[in-house]
């Protein structure tokens, strides 16, 4: 799938009906006979309690809910307190964008490699993407004054449609989608990524991002792509979360949903900020 957070985790993977167990030889509905959420076989013999793995708690929706909004009202402070700083500092804001970009995205690949994702790990990234998502906000707002309350605005609005979309208009999340969408998204990430190293030699890099008016098509198309791929990844995030509630995975798992959520929605800012831009002048 296309949020590295979800990609390896058993808990938020679809399971066939030779997998999951729907309540057979007097098992409950949803457990998994055949391994456990380890991926290690289940313990059978003498003494063995079926209904056992019923008496961990598991992730609900209500977990979900309130996790990721611990996350994001975390990245929003710290954010807050970072644009505050460095707002009329320019240099100072630069560096902080670019320093925390990078942590941010080992910070990524760290917890979502985790077998447990650790809370003190996710509540790290919060603040790390605080201090970009504050800076390059910064940045954005002395070139463009109020960008930053439109794209909060956008950002919210759109992943506000998308969750009604996928809700209401009942979207199936197949695994062909889900193909499309990991393949889409890698291409893209590859793009921006060779465009980064092709601008520490030639200034314009490949020509896919600019700023301000007068960019021209190709970092407009390319912004418009990357806010569609975020809102898709959202509906897989989604997806993905309602799955783990289906799954019954562990309550600790909801802490991994909310990561993944808060990921994408990073992305879909910084997105819209852009493309915003673009019909901006200074």
């Amino acid at each position: 799938m296309g949020n590295p957070v979800f990609a390896r985790a058993e808990a938020f993977q679809p399971h066939s009906n030779q997998q999951v167990w729907q309540g057979q030889q007097g098992y409950p509905q949803g457990y998994q006979q055949s391994q456990s959420w380890g991926g290690q076989p289940a313990a059978a013999g003498p003494g063995y309690d079926p209904y056992a793995q019923q008496s961990q708690p598991v992730m609900t929706f209500d977990d979900v809910v309130a996790k990721t909004g611990l996350v994001l009202l975390t990245i929003f402070a710290i954010g807050v307190v970072t644009y505050l700083g460095v707002i009329d500092r320019p240099g100072l804001a630069g560096g902080a964008a670019l320093l925390s970009a990078l942590v941010g995205f080992v910070t990524v690949m760290i917890v979502a490699s985790r077998a447990k994702v650790p809370v003190a790990g996710v509540i790290a990234y919060a603040v790390i993407e605080g201090v970009f998502i504050g800076a390059i906000s910064a940045i954005f707002e002395r070139m463009f004054p109020g960008i930053v309350v439109q794209a909060v605005l956008g950002t919210f609005c759109a992943a506000g449609v998308t969750l009604a979309a996928y809700k209401f208009l009942n979207i199936r999340v197949t695994s062909r989608f889900r193909q499309v969408v990991t393949i889409a998204t890698i291409g893209f990430a590859v793009a921006m990524l060779a465009n980064l190293v092709m601008a520490f030699f030639v200034p314009a890099g490949l020509g896919l991002r600019a700023f301000g008016a007068g960019a021209g098509w190709l970092p407009i198309l390319c912004s418009a792509i990357g806010v569609v791929l975020a809102a898709m990844n959202l509906v897989v995030d989604f997806d993905s979360a309602e799955q783990g509630v289906r799954n019954q995975a562990p309550a600790s798992e909801s802490w991994r949903a909310a990561f993944g959520v808060a990921v994408t929605m990073v992305w879909l800012y910084t997105e819209i900020l852009r493309i915003l831009s673009y019909f901006r002048s200074n």
